[in-house]
């Protein structure tokens, strides 16, 4: 029976997301600090927090139960750890949905490995500017330079699709013209989103321009989607400031989708 290459790279990739998920929560926990602020390194109930990946769940916090009969005065712990974080089911589902559509999309080709690799990354990055509105430094700028070596390596090896050149030139770009907006104004695009644009840029530079645009413009057109309904809800203003950061990511991820698809 032949051996389906594309089928069971698709299954790794899903493993592989789902696995990578389950490191995030905790991570995504001590990044949603705000701005100034440093990061959180305790629970809500003030016990410290070790390491900063894996499931956002507290030893100490675990839940009691009552005493049972003839034993007054003796709680039990019910081996459930209290939750402090976003949900690791949910984060291991989403990212391993991520991976599996890179992997449809992009095939065998060596720059899948690139993208299962940053994909969790956006996942945590997404998770902290929905919280508190903060994409964070020590993500964002290695990003970008881990994309860029990334592809370099990708670009070396047969059977790829894109240019790394291009992909350069794409993060030069896409970040240029985010700080020319947010020197225009500064209250609609935050400094963080113009970090993150060169690893964007990166990424969707390797499969050419089309992809960039596309990939942009799906970003603002998801970003201008979201605010226009928190304002026909009433749950916001004109000047409402939102988080820019996921659809930024959500619309390079369409963009990547397409690129490779077409490559």
């Amino acid at each position: 029976m032949p051996v389906d290459l594309d089928l069971w790279l698709t299954v790794a990739a899903a493993l592989w997301g789902a696995a990578a998920g389950l490191l995030v929560p905790r991570a995504a926990y001590r990044f949603s600090a705000a701005s100034g602020e440093p990061w959180r390194d305790r629970c809500p109930d003030g016990h410290l927090i070790g390491g900063w990946l894996g499931r956002a769940r507290c030893g100490q916090c675990a839940r009691t139960e009552p005493a049972p009969p003839g034993d007054a005065g003796r709680a039990q712990l019910s081996g459930t750890l209290a939750a402090y974080g976003p949900s690791t089911l949910l984060v291991a589902l989403s990212t391993a949905s991520v991976c599996t559509a890179l992997a449809l999309a992009t095939g065998t080709r060596p720059e899948l490995v690139v993208w299962l690799l940053l994909a969790p990354v956006g996942v945590l990055l997404t998770i902290v500017d929905f919280r508190v509105q903060r994409l964070p430094d020590v993500v964002t700028l290695p990003l970008a330079a881990l994309a860029l070596l990334l592809l370099a390596a990708a670009a070396a090896l047969p059977g790829h699709a894109g240019d790394r050149v291009t992909a350069l030139l794409g993060a030069l770009v896409l970040g240029g013209a985010y700080f020319l907006l947010f020197l225009v104004n500064p209250h609609g695009m935050g400094f963080g989103d113009v970090k993150l644009a060169l690893g964007l840029g990166a990424v969707l530079g390797w499969y050419g321009w089309p992809t960039v645009m596309l990939g942009t413009f799906a970003g603002f057109l998801f970003g201008g989607l979201y605010g226009l309904g928190l304002v026909l809800a009433r749950r916001a203003g004109r000047r409402t400031a939102i988080p820019f950061g996921p659809f930024l990511i959500a619309g390079a991820f369409v963009g990547l989708l397409v690129g490779a698809f077409a490559a």
